[in-house]
């Protein structure tokens, strides 16, 4: 049986334009994110500003994205999926989607849609006094 590459994340795809959402299996577990693709006139470089992280477990990663082309239209042009394996809790899927609003709570473009701006469990584990925390035992790695 081949290993996997990761352990939490299946397959992904990455910054697909919204008119393809139809074409995502309907029930796709796990992580998704909406962009605001922004083009520099100068150099053509092409930038994807994150401006949403989002779940979906039982209801399905299309019908999320399709909700939000009707809710959220013209405030992002792009998005990327990641789902997660069967083995997979939603409790877990969750908090992986916590996570990534977490870090994304203060970012200016970010923010214009997350509604959520931080994650509770996390906040609760958050201890700056890194000089305090406990020595973890050497692993053999250089």
């Amino acid at each position: 049986m081949p290993q996997s590459l990761l352990r939490l994340i299946n397959r992904c795809a990455e910054y697909i334009q919204p008119d393809q959402v139809r074409e995502l299996p309907p029930g796709l577990r796990g992580i998704y994110v909406l962009y605001k693709r922004r083009r520099n006139r100068r150099t053509k470089v092409r930038h994807y500003n994150v401006v949403y992280v989002g779940m979906a477990n039982r209801g399905g990663i299309r019908a999320r994205l399709r909700s939000h082309r009707r809710s959220k239209r013209g405030l992002w042009t792009h998005f990327s999926v990641f789902q997660v394996w069967d083995n997979i809790r939603d409790e877990e899927v969750f908090e992986l989607e916590g996570l990534f609003r977490y870090i994304y709570r203060d970012d200016s473009k970010a923010n214009r849609l997350n509604a959520a701006r931080g994650f509770k469990p996390l906040r609760k584990l958050r201890d700056d006094d890194i000089a305090n925390w406990p020595r973890l035992p050497p692993t053999g790695r250089r």
